[in-house]
């Protein structure tokens, strides 16, 4: 989960992401939820800078950039 990987908690996320925190659930345990939902949960995870998307299943963490 990306948001795990993030160190995110649900709450996080769907705040970042403004849906209600069941919305994230049932997007992470593969319920279907609105078109928007799941675009809004998307951009909210590309935003943090270290996700990015590969194909239709696999979405991976970047390691953050040395400062």
């Amino acid at each position: 989960m990306a948001r795990v990987g993030l160190g995110w908690t649900n709450q996080q996320l769907a705040e970042n992401a403004q849906v209600a925190p069941n919305t994230v659930s049932n997007f992470e345990n593969g319920r279907d939820i609105q078109p928007s939902s799941k675009q809004a949960i998307e951009r909210a995870l590309l935003s943090s800078r270290q996700v990015r998307f590969e194909g239709a299943n696999c979405v991976c963490i970047v390691d953050k950039p040395s400062a």
